[in-house]
């Protein structure tokens, strides 16, 4: 049996709001599960707004050459997947639950959610929060009928 420190901090909590890590779960498509993952690292949660943050993930997907597939989707909205240490959804592509609290940003012309004044830390991001973006559009088909093709 291993024995283990309930002393020792958990991961989460080890890195200031300042220096956190993001992950990022970019949806190409719901039905055919195509997502890839990146890092963001060193991000300031507390002066980071949505918004930048929307800005910095569409950067990084115009930039890497590992993401050009992903290209060709016009994203519009980032949600929470699920915080450090949380539970995580039974669907592999996205969390359908509380899109009124967890959708951050959402560009889309009859759902818009900008808040500039809030950031991140205000929305209840904290290190290792894993994060979703994603055409809304596409989100809203695929909660009518979340089929899988693959």
């Amino acid at each position: 049996m291993s024995e283990f420190n309930t002393e020792e901090p958990l991961t989460s909590n080890v890195r200031p709001a300042t220096d956190a890590l993001l992950t990022v779960r970019i949806v190409k498509s719901f039905p055919y599960r195509n997502v890839k993952n990146t890092l963001i690292k060193s991000i300031n949660l507390k002066e980071t707004t949505p918004k930048q943050l929307f800005d910095q993930i569409l950067n990084i997907i115009n930039t890497t050459g590992g993401l050009r597939p992903y290209r060709n989707v016009e994203y519009n909205t980032i949600k929470i997947y699920t915080k450090a240490h949380g539970t995580k959804s039974m669907n592999l592509v996205i969390n359908f639950d509380n899109d009124q609290d967890w959708i951050v940003f959402c560009n889309d012309e009859l759902n818009k959610v900008d808040d500039e004044k809030k950031t991140l830390w205000d929305f209840g991001i904290e290190n290792e929060t894993e994060l979703s973006i994603f055409n809304y559009n596409d989100y809203l088909e695929f909660k009518k009928n979340p089929e899988e093709k693959w």
